[in-house]
C-alpha cells in the first residue's frame, strides 16, 4: 500500500530532509484529498470525436495556500506536485505562467477570434489535469483583466489549480487599477478552491540567516565556501530547477534556482543587456538572491555598473533577501567615473539589505 502524503512527510521529517512543522503537516490531509481525486479522475479521450462529444470531468476543487514568507509553502508545493501520479499536470511560478498566457493571448488576436482567451484556455486545457502554480499574485493591469475568464475556462473544462501566494485572496490586486473589475476572481478563487493558511510561527529562510553574514568581501575562496553554504542550507541541498522568465517576449533564465532561492554571478545578471523590466521580473519571483563575485566597478564596465544599480533598486523595493560577495565593502565598490557619485544610493541600500530583519517588513 502507498505512503499518503502525510506518511511521506513524516518520514521526510525523521530521516531530517524536513524539519517537522505542526502547520504544515496539518496541510496534509487536503493535499491528499487532492492527489486522490485526481489520480481517480479518468482522462478525456483524444481526437475528433473526444473533443466534439466527449465532456470533461468535473475539476477536483483544488487549493490556494497563502502564507508569510519562507513559511514551507513551496516546499509543501514541491512535495505534493511530484507525488501526484498523473502525466497531465505542471509545475510553474504564476508570474512566468501569465507572462506566457500574454503571448498566447497576442498570437490568437492575430488569428481573428471573437474572444482570445477561449482558444487558449482550450489549448492549456487540453493538456493539462493539474496546475500547480507558486506565487500567485497579481500586480499587472494586463493580468488582472483576463485571470477571471481565463480561470473560469479552466475550472469549466475540469483543470484543478493549487497555488499559493503570501496574500489571502482579498488582498490580491489590492489597491490596483480599476480592481471592482478583478473582484469577481477573488470570488471565483473561494467558490472552486479551498482557502487555508499555513499559520506557522517559523519563517525558515529568515530563521537561517537572521543575525548571519550576507555580504562578503573580499570575494575569496572563503567567502565562496560561505556562499555555497548559505545556498545548501536554504534549499536543502541545492537547486532543482532553472527560472524561466518571460518578459516582453524574451526569456531571462536563471540557471539556479529551487523554492525561491535564486543563484546567479554578477555576470550572468549584469554582463548581459537586461533591462528594468528583467530584473523587476526577477525581483517578483525570488525570495532571496545569491549573486557572488560583483566586481570593482568604475568607467571600464560603466554598463554592468548601470545594470547592477537597477538590479539592487529592483531587489530593495521588493525587499527582496540579497546574500553575496563582492570585491570590496559597498563604499568602495565605485571609487571613480561617470556614476560614481550616483553610487552612493546604491551603496547606502547595500548596507540598509545587510539588517537581519531585512526583507520581513
Amino acid at each position: 500500500m502507498r505512503e499518503t502524503l502525510t506518511q511521506i512527510y513524516d518520514r521526510m521529517t525523521h530521516e531530517g530532509a524536513l524539519r517537522q512543522d505542526a502547520a504544515q503537516r496539518a496541510l496534509m490531509p487536503e493535499l491528499e484529498r487532492i492527489r486522490a481525486a485526481l489520480e481517480a479522475t479518468p482522462t478525456r479521450k483524444k481526437g475528433l470525436l473526444g473533443g466534439l462529444f466527449g465532456k470533461a470531468p468535473e475539476a477536483v476543487r483544488g487549493l490556494y495556500l497563502w502564507g508569510g514568507v519562507g513559511r514551507g509553502k513551496s516546499m509543501l508545493m514541491d512535495l505534493f506536485h511530484s507525488h501526484v501520479a498523473i502525466e497531465a499536470k505542471r509545475r510553474v511560478h504564476f508570474h512566468a505562467f501569465m507572462q506566457e498566457v500574454q503571448t498566447a493571448l497576442h498570437a490568437a488576436r492575430k488569428t481573428g477570434v471573437d474572444d482570445a482567451i477561449r482558444p487558449v484556455a482550450d489549448e492549456i486545457a487540453g493538456k493539462l489535469k493539474l496546475l500547480s502554480f507558486d506565487e500567485m499574485q497579481i500586480t499587472d493591469i494586463a493580468d488582472a483583466m483576463i485571470v477571471g475568464r481565463l480561470f473560469q475556462m479552466l475550472f469549466d473544462r475540469g483543470v484543478t489549480v493549487v497555488t499559493t501566494s503570501n496574500r489571502t485572496p482579498d488582498d490580491l490586486y489590492k489597491d490596483g487599477l480599476n480592481r471592482p473589475l478583478f473582484l469577481p476572481f477573488i470570488q471565483l478563487l473561494k467558490e472552486r478552491m479551498e482557502v487555508r493558511e499555513i499559520e506557522s510561527e517559523t519563517d525558515y529562510r529568515q530563521h537561517r540567516l537572521e543575525g548571519a553574514k550576507v555580504y562578503f568581501a573580499p570575494a575569496d575562496r572563503d567567502a565562496k565556501a560561505a556562499l555555497e553554504q548559505i545556498w545548501s542550507e536554504l534549499t536543502g541541498g541545492g537547486a532543482d530547477a532553472e527560472l524561466r522568465l518571460i518578459v516582453k517576449g524574451r526569456e531571462v533564465v536563471i540557471q539556479d534556482y529551487h523554492a525561491g532561492v535564486a543563484r546567479a554571478s554578477f555576470w550572468d545578471l549584469c554582463g548581459r543587456p537586461l533591462g528594468p523590466a528583467d530584473y523587476l521580473a526577477i525581483a517578483d519571483a525570488v525570495r532571496v538572491l545569491i549573486l557572488e563575485d560583483i566586481p570593482r566597478l568604475s568607467s571600464e564596465n560603466y554598463n554592468q555598473a548601470k545594470r547592477f544599480v537597477t538590479l539592487i533598486d529592483a531587489l530593495y523595493e521588493s525587499r527582496t533577501r540579497l546574500v553575496c560577495s563582492a570585491a570590496d565593502v559597498p563604499e568602495r565598490l565605485y571609487m571613480e567615473g561617470e556614476g560614481s557619485f550616483e553610487f552612493e544610493r546604491t551603496a547606502s541600500r547595500l548596507r540598509e539589505m545587510q539588517a537581519a530583519d531585512w526583507g520581513t517588513a
